[in-house]
């Protein structure tokens, strides 16, 4: 029996995998519906900066995708498709959530306590998988006075439904994605948007990103042979593997203020070409919204408006920085006060907790929580950690993608690496794996080196993918085929297992 904790999209990947092998599973799900945080953000233009065909699963029926980058609601109902067309509905538990777990070893079982509509209850499992991701956990920055606000305040992440903007005077703290989508949608009918930036990001314009798929090719896609499953990889191939070659740091390279190497530099003045047509009329924001890093240093952005948007009367792009929020708005360090109805912290998520902030307690009583002190999170091919048999954190510390991709793929990836070990077990009659220490010892030595080639860890520069150590700790440094040939195959030899349970006769 499996545990999976949250119905995202990791979840939906693994239990529609399990459910195909026969292995009995629960998916508890802290909301009321499933999808994670396409369920749980809903914000105004929330959608897809990824190609949804590539955001999309290899299995399930077909979606008719109306546009190349959906909205959210368009997501949702697509995975809404494939867990009815899995029966996974069956096996989730809504508005359920963990409240903690640990490894009983004498029984070979994770002991969950989970708290759901009926109070408290216990449960019971072979295996544990943290299916919660990385952007689930919003991060709020401490700033002076902000309980005293007293407008409408919250998180991106929570943006309340049915919440009046127009006319009203908004401030959004933050620079994003989540602002590049939601700023444009909401620029026209409010009175005034101060946007409070940081640093500025670099943007590739993607002509054509909001328009709608055109008949001839929604008929290839739905018709031709093979044509749906080519444009899938395509879209991997253009916005991920192809990509990572030019991410390289180049040692000859004599200009690595501006750029990592020659095609870097290249995107480089492509964009900043981009950025200056678009400011052409308006000078006085070149200076604020031109990067000093190299482009993909940080999370490459996709322009859909964001430049016309801040030039319109009602945006004003603030780079000073914020001394204090007040009861009426929010005060930068020139002293100036600009007056807020409702406040916006677009601020993104806790990075370095991921799974464990489930509470969750290995071996000998020690916590991951302990395990992954100091800003420093591990984990063997981002999934598995020492000390914590039979325990999977889906998109964990070194999985997700910095270089294109999508978390679909990546959640099918580890689902083929986990079925691969219950697999693997059943046959074996092994009834625990604990991950040998030297195995994630020597990955992470070859994780850190790679990275060291990469833009990532180019000096001087801050991003979420490094921790405050400076370490690049989030993202997957290899290509989305080497990761798919990593997890293909569950090698047991690399853990240390436990034969307590006979053996299953052919």
């Amino acid at each position: 029996h499996v545990l999976i904790v949250g119905a995202g999209v990791c979840g939906i990947a693994l239990g529609a995998s399990l459910a195909e092998l026969g292995v009995p599973f629960t998916i508890v799900e802290k909301t009321t519906e499933i999808g994670g945080t396409w369920n749980v953000n809903r914000y105004p233009g929330c959608g897809v900066d990824t190609p949804n065909h590539a955001y999309s699963l290899s299995f399930g029926p077909r979606y008719l995708w109306p546009r190349y980058f959906s909205r959210r609601e368009d997501i949702l109902t697509y995975l809404l498709q494939v867990v009815e067309s899995a029966g996974l509905r069956q096996h989730i538990r809504f508005s359920t959530r963990l409240m903690s777990a640990r490894w009983d070893d004498s029984a070979r079982q994770w002991v969950s306590r989970l708290q759901g509509p009926d109070g408290e209850s216990e449960l019971r499992s072979r295996f544990l998988v943290s299916a919660i991701g990385q952007l689930s956990d919003p991060s709020i920055p401490r700033i002076e006075g902000a309980a005293d606000f007293t407008g409408v305040r919250f998180h991106s992440s929570k943006w309340p439904e049915g919440l009046p903007v127009d006319g009203k005077r908004v401030a959004v703290i933050g620079t994003g994605a989540t602002v590049m989508q939601l700023l444009p949608e909401i620029a026209d009918r409010v009175k005034s948007v101060a946007v409070y930036q940081r640093s500025p990001q670099w943007s590739r314009p993607i002509p054509g990103y909001s328009d709608p798929i055109e008949p001839g090719a929604q008929w290839l896609l739905a018709h031709a042979p093979y044509y749906a499953a080519w444009f899938r990889f395509n879209m991997f191939w253009r916005y991920g593997d192809g990509l990572l070659k030019t991410l390289k740091k180049d040692p000859e390279w004599l200009h690595p203020e501006r750029a990592v190497n020659a095609i870097n530099d290249r995107h480089r003045r492509e964009m900043t070409d981009f950025i200056l047509s678009e400011l052409a009329d308006r000078p006085d924001l070149v200076p604020k919204c031109l990067p000093d890093y190299p482009p993909y240093g940080k999370r490459i952005l996709l322009d859909n408006g964001w430049f016309r948007t801040l030039k319109k009367p009602s945006v004003e792009l603030v780079t000073e920085p914020i001394r204090r929020i007040v009861s009426n708005g929010v005060e930068t360090a020139d002293g100036k006060r600009r007056e807020a109805d409702i406040l916006v912290f677009a601020t993104g998520f806790k990075l370095g907790e991921m799974a464990a902030r489930l509470g969750i307690t290995g071996l000998g009583g020690r916590t991951l929580a302990q395990t992954w002190a100091d800003d420093n999170p591990s984990a063997y091919l981002g999934l598995t950690v020492p000390g914590f048999p039979n325990f999977f954190g889906m998109i964990g510390p070194g999985s997700s993608l910095g270089h294109g991709g999508s978390i679909s793929f990546q959640a099918e990836c580890q689902s083929r690496y986990i079925t691969s070990c219950l697999v693997q077990m059943a046959e074996r009659g092994i009834d625990a794996i604990d991950l040998r220490p030297a195995v994630l010892d020597d990955f992470l030595r070859r994780f850190d080196a790679e990275h060291e080639t990469l833009i990532w860890s180019h000096p001087g520069m801050s991003t979420y993918y490094r921790n405050r150590h400076g370490r690049v700790f989030t993202v997957l440094p290899w290509r989305l085929v080497d990761y798919w040939q990593m997890t293909h195959d569950a090698d047991l030899g690399e853990y240390d297992t436990s034969r307590a349970v006979a053996a299953v006769s052919s």
